[in-house]
């Protein structure tokens, strides 16, 4: 575990494999940690650079007053990237971590050479559906919305396991400034204009009974850049890297081969 300080946040981050192995980067969902992408990894091929890290207001990061921009989200990791001296990484983000994927490749295309966006979309939500959840975790916390944000994660079999009580419990542990922050973020952002102008090798991923983000939402996104390819996990939800972990790297497997990464 380790700190980058960039000035106006503190970022945790984490490098497994091979310290001189090809880098791929994993950008986690709103409620989550970088521990989200722990029971994919022993699947994941040699030969990577594993680079994982929590975003401002999440898991071992600073928390910066909320409301925070996406522009904020992806200069924080901009400059993580930068002060790892990573070039041509493969961008793994899912659900906001795949918007800030995507405004990662438009600004700064010199850091990504392959983009996988998982769960997420160019537009999540509407303003007004963000501005309720944020005024419920005002009023009663991060709990308000436990509940309910586990129904739209998981699917029904995974749901109905205690397993699914250690997401919920990491949702609620989040600190509510970083996680309001983020809500704004998501809020505010409508990449389908600057997505569409993507020009890199794209893998898309869905899980076939994600509430958060539906098959269609993501597909829609994929469609938006040319070539891209779309992969539907089924009996998987908004996080398919914790129900199906090695169905979701041997995507990413398949993925990082086929575009002579690894």
């Amino acid at each position: 575990m380790q700190i980058a300080d960039l000035g106006d946040v503190q970022l945790h981050y984490r490098i497994d494999g091979d310290p001189q192995g090809a880098p791929i980067v994993f950008a986690n969902s709103l409620g989550t940690d970088l521990h989200l992408w722990d029971a994919m990894l022993p699947y994941l091929p040699d030969g990577l650079r594993v680079i994982r890290y929590d975003k401002r207001g999440h898991g071992l990061s600073s928390a910066p007053q909320a409301p925070y921009s996406m522009g904020a989200l992806i200069r924080d990791a901009e400059g993580l990237l930068d002060h790892l001296k990573v070039r041509d990484c493969v961008f793994v983000g899912l659900s906001i971590g795949g918007m800030i994927a995507q405004g990662l490749a438009v600004k700064r295309l010199d850091l990504i050479r392959g983009l996988v966006l998982s769960n997420t979309a160019a537009k999540i939500a509407t303003p007004a559906i963000w501005a309720d959840r944020m005024e419920a975790v005002r009023i009663g916390g991060i709990e308000m919305l436990a509940d309910s944000t586990m129904e739209r994660w998981f699917s029904r079999a995974f749901h109905a396991s205690p397993q699914h009580l250690l997401w919920r419990n990491m949702m609620v542990r989040q600190p509510v400034e970083g996680y309001l922050g983020c809500c704004a973020a998501i809020s505010g952002t409508d990449f389908y204009t600057p997505t569409s102008g993507l020009r890199l090798p794209t893998l898309g991923i869905a899980g076939s009974e994600d509430g958060s983000t539906p098959p269609d939402l993501v597909k829609e996104t994929i469609d938006l850049i040319p070539g891209a390819r779309f992969e539907l996990i089924r009996k998987a939800g908004h996080l398919p890297c914790v129900e199906r972990p090695i169905e979701y790297a041997a995507l990413l497997k398949d993925f990082l081969t086929g575009i002579g990464h690894i």
